[in-house]
């Protein structure tokens, strides 16, 4: 059973961290599961007119087909099989929140990351939470306060989950720094809820 969540943020918003939701074994089949049966293909950003393909790789779920656009490029569902099903299923019992899409990251290795940023596009229900599941290597995540660039980390556990919600993404950035000392992969699966096109 997970601990009893508590917020990490002091102010303007939530992020509450719920610690593992699944055991050692479990999230450890998990994260093979995953590994082995998602569409993974490299991500693509726009940067300065550029397009830049990252060495992380991604998938996109969502009901209906909805489609996920965000920093120039736009994702298509590859549809909800069994194992996600699960997964969303068990998420949404412990937010007490419904979501419609998935965002999966796959991290090679400590060498890539995610710089600050903020999940904020306006295909997001702007008052919906954003729960993150993480399986495989454990990796420190960071908030910044846009006004007071106040910064707080935490270490994501393997099959932990993360609930960020309230005004957190209107006023907290967060990223997943860089780590040399990290070498085995991790896999994150961030739940949302998007707007009808």
């Amino acid at each position: 059973m997970p601990s009893a969540p508590c917020n990490l943020l002091p102010c303007d918003g939530s992020a509450l961290y719920f610690g593992p939701v699944f055991d050692p074994l479990a999230a450890t089949t998990l994260f093979d599961s995953l590994l082995h049966q998602i569409p993974w293909a490299p991500d693509s950003v726009r940067l300065f007119g550029k397009t830049i393909v990252t060495a992380r790789k991604v998938a996109w779920v969502a009901d209906q087909d909805l489609p996920y656009a965000y920093s120039g490029t736009a994702k298509q569902s590859c549809g909800w099989s069994p194992l996600l099903r699960h997964l969303l299923e068990t998420v949404q019992t412990l937010a007490q929140h419904p979501f419609n899409s998935c965002l999966l990251n796959l991290y090679h290795s400590g060498s890539e990351g995610m710089s600050w940023h903020s999940d904020d596009e306006s295909s997001l229900h702007p008052l919906a939470p954003i729960a993150s599941l993480s399986f495989g290597a454990a990796r420190k995540f960071s908030f910044k306060h846009r006004r007071t660039q106040q910064t707080l980390s935490l270490l994501l556990e393997p099959g932990s989950l993360l609930l960020m919600s309230g005004p957190s993404q209107t006023h907290w950035l967060h990223c997943l720094p860089k780590s040399k000392r990290v070498l085995e992969p991790r896999i994150n699966l961030t739940f949302r809820q998007m707007l009808a096109p």
